[in-house]
């Protein structure tokens, strides 16, 4: 029986270690959905113009989506190389489907959102903080470990 699996993947090295475990683990037979959110620009780019005059301003707005064009840049080159890595694994490229969504709420929600679409596992990496940011913020990978009902989740580090 194929699965339907979901891989929440960003450009990181734990990213790409959910991509491996996932192309050892399941048969190639499986379908996979490699899905991103594309988080919004860096909180430096948020910042009271009240204080700027008019080229300050769209000398900072552009600086901020140029920030913005780099991180896509970096997820779209990440999910390419994950999908290589699937493919030299033996995956069919028509079970491989890539899906890049902007950020609607928190980045777990729009993966748990995005696995309630029919998903069996969801597969992602273990964000490289600290322990002591880890349990004052939390991570993504266990705000989706603890919310996500009636799927498995696969975290790996």
């Amino acid at each position: 029986m194929t699965q339907k699996i979901l891989v929440a993947l960003d450009d990181s090295a734990n990213a790409m270690r959910a991509v491996e475990q996932t192309a050892r683990a399941f048969l190639p037979e499986n379908q996979v959905t490699l899905y991103s959110v594309l988080p919004e620009v860096d909180f430096k780019c948020l910042m009271d113009f009240n204080a700027l005059n008019r080229d300050q301003i769209e000398f900072h707005y552009s600086l901020c989506e140029d920030m913005q064009n780099k991180k896509n840049e970096q997820v779209d080159l990440a999910l390419k190389r994950a999908k290589n890595r699937l493919l030299q694994s033996g995956f069919l490229p028509k079970n491989i489907k890539v899906k890049i969504d902007r950020r609607s709420s928190d980045i777990a929600r729009d993966i748990i959102k995005e696995a309630e679409d029919g998903y069996d596992i969801i597969v992602m990496g273990r964000r490289g903080r600290s322990a002591l940011k880890e349990f004052i913020l939390g991570s993504i990978s266990q705000k989706v470990l603890h919310s996500v009902k009636d799927k498995s989740v696969l975290i790996v580090g």
